[in-house]
């Protein structure tokens, strides 16, 4: 069953009663480990670097294998659930690159499109993996995230927050969520925002495409979904703190 990540629950999983209960309940077993967080805050050289060479490589695949950008953000959170849990050598950077490779691998299948990988593996560092060695890489993925690869993202949020909007008008609706995608896909390579829950960051960054498309409704879409009770509003102001300075700079680059 291809995974739809706004609502990744499988068949066997639809019947619960309350289902957005149930994604609040569970997405921590779809955050990396805080161990991660430490590592890159404290500005260890390796993990810092090797996550955002990994990030560049799969993001690469977006353009080199011509698929989707949920491909790519579903590698990027099974490559960082992955080194959050699983030690990483150092002085061997052909891991790297058979890490990101089997991420990509995963979110291919998960995703059920067609994913070349020899589309992807280039010469150009010299590392080519056969197929058993992916293999391989993959499972030990699959058994550090013990299976569940059909993550909770902010996507599985975004429709529920939505809602608590009240927006009457479909097209502002669709051009609500059409932004607050774009902001989610962005900030997956933001440091800072490994710290907050999904939900937190697709509430977020609901507010800052609100704030911007939307001033006049901007102050009462804050507060309802500030009064949901699944939502820490200490969580949710920093993180909209880190989501608007990001969009921010984006833009102030855009106007240099």
């Amino acid at each position: 069953m291809k995974l739809d990540l706004e609502n990744p629950l499988t068949s066997s999983e639809e019947h619960q009663s309350d289902t957005i209960t149930y994604l609040f309940a569970s997405e921590f077993d779809h955050m990396p480990s805080r161990n991660l967080l430490n590592f890159l805050e404290t500005c260890d050289h390796f993990y810092v670097s090797f996550r955002h060479e990994a990030i560049s490589l799969i993001l690469q695949a977006q353009y080199s294998c011509n698929c989707g950008p949920f491909i790519p953000y579903l590698a990027v959170n099974f490559m960082d659930r992955f080194i959050s849990r699983m030690e990483i050598p150092q002085g061997k950077p052909w891991i790297l690159r058979l890490v990101v490779v089997s991420c990509l691998s995963l979110a291919a299948k998960m995703e059920n499109t067609d994913f070349s990988i020899s589309n992807f593996q280039g010469d150009e560092a010299g590392f080519i993996f056969d197929n058993k060695t992916i293999n391989r890489m993959e499972l030990l993925i699959l058994d550090t995230l013990d299976w569940r690869m059909r993550s909770i993202t902010p996507f599985s949020f975004v429709h529920f927050f939505i809602s608590l909007s009240q927006l009457k008008d479909p097209a502002l609706t669709q051009t609500l969520k059409d932004r607050a995608t774009e902001i989610i896909f962005k900030a997956q390579n933001e440091i800072k925002l490994l710290k907050f829950k999904p939900s937190i960051i697709a509430a977020s960054a609901l507010l800052v495409a609100s704030k911007e498309l939307l001033p006049l409704q901007f102050p009462s879409f804050k507060f309802s979904i500030s009064a949901f009770e699944c939502v820490k509003e200490e969580n949710l102001l920093n993180c909209f703190d880190t989501l608007q300075e990001m969009v921010e700079n984006e833009n102030g680059t855009r106007q240099c």
